[in-house]
């Protein structure tokens, strides 16, 4: 066999292997960059940890292990259970209207509402006496309605699952964050130098910026709507405060699905001056959070477009499942941050030459 043999042999080894360790750690992509990011993001609460341990850093991952498990894990099963429930209150409530159909007169509530209260009072006689005009409408708007809401209820109870494997996979990092930080800054100086550097302290930065603007700006429009929810009255305030913090990552609509329910709750049980003073809240102080704190926040690395937030948004839930809400735009932030620099890097190195 000859040299050249030879060597084709060990290329043709060494890129099975890689193929092989790929295929094994495709399934866990996304809990593994997720992992990575909230170490990232947390590497000061985990070094004033492993200075309490007195330098025990397998005490500190696993006392980091148990608090990531209380804020995340603890609100999202709670969540998902209400989530669940909620729907099948749903379908309590619907079936019916399905079975016998609709009362013969209107909801004193709905032939009230300003502007489009009579017209909806006669869709409601034409529909009673209708009943195949009725189920087209049902179809129509039922079979949609639960198809999302049950989507809706698999995305948290999978997020709770994969938040479950990031915190262990989020353990071992900790447990041996020294050997890993050691091995990335030397593989970055030797594929790219100085730049490989500049580029891993970007990245760093960008991370940080983009999780404390997402998460703060969150857990910010929460406390805000938790008062709300107090002034006017609003019961399950603890669940409703979980669920605009999780729904709040959701750009444009997603704390407003709350807040417009809570004033719907409101102006259905009689009290249209707090369902009016909890739209108004929701409007002025809920929703305008979101436009003051989170550019604030992530000031200190690069601005996020809206369209990149988004598409990060969606577009990471539907690979990531429940964790794309925040690695997504995470990840969409870093290659943006990223491509700059390299472009800036190649600029200037054209401008020497």
């Amino acid at each position: 066999m000859t040299p050249g043999q030879k060597q084709m042999i060990q290329i043709a080894l060494a890129a099975l292997l890689l193929v092989g360790c790929i295929a094994v750690l495709l399934p866990f992509t996304g809990t593994l960059l997720f992992a990575v990011v909230i170490c990232v993001t947390t590497v000061p609460i985990r070094n004033r940890l492993l200075v309490l341990c007195g330098g025990r850093s397998s005490l500190a991952a696993v006392l980091m292990s148990v608090l990531l498990l209380l804020l995340l894990v603890a609100p999202m099963a709670l969540l998902s259970g209400s989530l669940a429930d909620g729907v099948e209150m749903a379908i309590r409530f619907f079936k019916p209207f399905l079975e016998d159909g609709l009362p013969a007169d209107i909801p004193a509530w709905m032939s009230n509402l300003p502007l489009v209260g009579a017209d909806i009072g006669d869709y409601w006689h034409k529909l009673v006496e209708s009943r195949e005009e009725m189920n087209k409408l049902l179809r129509q708007f039922l079979d949609p309605t639960r198809k999302l809401a049950l989507a809706t209820v698999s995305v948290f109870a999978q997020g709770l699952l994969q938040l479950l494997l990031v915190i262990f996979f989020v353990f071992f990092i900790f447990r041996d964050a020294d050997a890993y930080a050691a091995a990335l800054h030397t593989g970055s100086r030797k594929l790219a130098g100085d730049l490989g550097e500049r580029m891993l302290k970007l990245a760093d930065g960008t991370v940080t910026g983009v999780m404390v603007g997402i998460v703060g700006t969150a857990a910010a429009q929460s406390v805000v709507a938790m008062i709300g929810f107090l002034i006017a009255g609003v019961p399950g305030v603890v669940m409703l405060t979980f669920a605009t913090f999780f729904f709040s990552m959701v750009p444009v609509i997603g704390a407003t699905l709350i807040w417009l329910g809570a004033a719907v709750w409101l102006y259905n049980g009689g009290e249209a001056g707090w369902a009016i003073f909890m739209v108004l809240w929701g409007m002025f102080g809920i929703s305008s959070v979101d436009n003051f704190v989170k550019p604030v926040l992530i000031s200190r690395t690069s601005s996020l477009p809206l369209l990149l937030i988004v598409v990060g948004v969606f577009g990471g839930v539907l690979v990531f499942g429940f964790i794309g809400l925040f690695l997504g735009p995470t990840l969409l932030a870093l290659g943006q941050v990223l491509i700059r620099e390299w472009l800036a890097h190649a600029d200037s190195d054209g401008a020497v030459r």
